[in-house]
């Protein structure tokens, strides 16, 4: 088996967010892909069939189980397919739906990638899983942006939409993951969405992710792309809207996303980035 290492969301290897990518994955089965995953040791590894018409079918699994779909991983997976096929269009069919990628070099050299998520979706947060989340992540109301409501996102996979008031609230992450670990695995969250805005399209952003066993990842694309749909569908950006998110910074592994919003509210979202391999 040929376990690629990647880098996504950064030209970077010390930056961005490692992804394991199996680019033929043909015959292997849940029990063998959540292993390699688990061996690997990043917040995803993504396994690719390719199909008879020349789109890959692909499913993802963290260290501790399969997510639906994984914004890093598909930036890591079409960047790698690009370097051995040629850069162009790619058609990915997830579990979540089917997400179109676009690949190209860009005047350094570097390949970057452009996914289309699924149709996003926002939902009200109960106040009672609310309350339990703030407890979990040690924040009180106070620590909150009443600018950004809290909400549940989605655009391939479900995230708790969380603003903080102030770039150092954000900075301060300090969370009970036991306690965060449980309540995303009754609701079936993916990772938390932490946000804080600096600018009208400019975002800092952290993502805890304990039901994959890792404390927080790095860079999180599906996360970006629920975020887009989120503060389209709340009226709060103007659309169409190219936005930019920071995120790695606060754990050493700065990481850029820009994410494209379209002004159409069915329409999925699109998350760029590049990627590196780290082998």
């Amino acid at each position: 088996m040929d376990i690629l290492r990647y880098v996504a969301f950064s030209t970077d290897p010390l930056g961005g967010n490692p992804a394991g990518v199996v680019l033929d994955a043909a015959g292997l089965d849940e029990a063998t892909m959540g292993a390699v995953a688990a061996k690997v040791g990043y917040s995803e590894t993504a396994f690719a069939v390719a199909r008879s018409d020349g789109a890959l079918d692909i499913r993802y699994f963290s260290p501790k189980a399969e997510v639906p779909f994984c914004g890093h991983a598909t930036i890591a997976t079409a960047v790698a397919h690009a370097h051995r096929h040629g850069v162009g269009e790619l058609l990915l069919h997830t579990r979540a739906g089917q997400v179109p990628v676009t690949t190209s070099t860009r005047p350094d050299g570097s390949i970057a990638a452009t996914l289309v998520s699924v149709e996003p979706r926002t939902a009200e947060i109960d106040d009672a899983d609310l309350a339990e989340l703030l407890a979990a992540l040690r924040w009180s109301a106070a620590d909150l942006d009443p600018a950004l409501p809290p909400r549940l996102a989605y655009a391939g996979a479900w995230h708790p939409v969380v603003a903080a008031g102030s770039r150092a609230r954000l900075a301060d992450l300090d969370y009970d993951m036991a306690a965060l670990d449980a309540l995303m695995a009754r609701r079936e969250w993916t990772t938390i969405a932490l946000v804080q805005r600096e600018k009208d399209t400019v975002f800092h952003v952290r993502n805890p992710f304990p039901p994959g066993g890792v404390v927080e990842d790095p860079a999180t694309g599906a996360a970006a792309a629920a975020f887009g749909g989120y503060l389209r569908t709340l009226g709060l950006v103007d659309t169409p809207a190219v936005l930019t998110i920071h995120q790695g910074v606060d754990m050493g592994r700065p990481s850029l996303l820009t994410v494209g919003v379209p002004a159409d509210p069915s329409s999925g979202i699109e998350v760029t980035g590049t990627a590196v391999s780290i082998d």
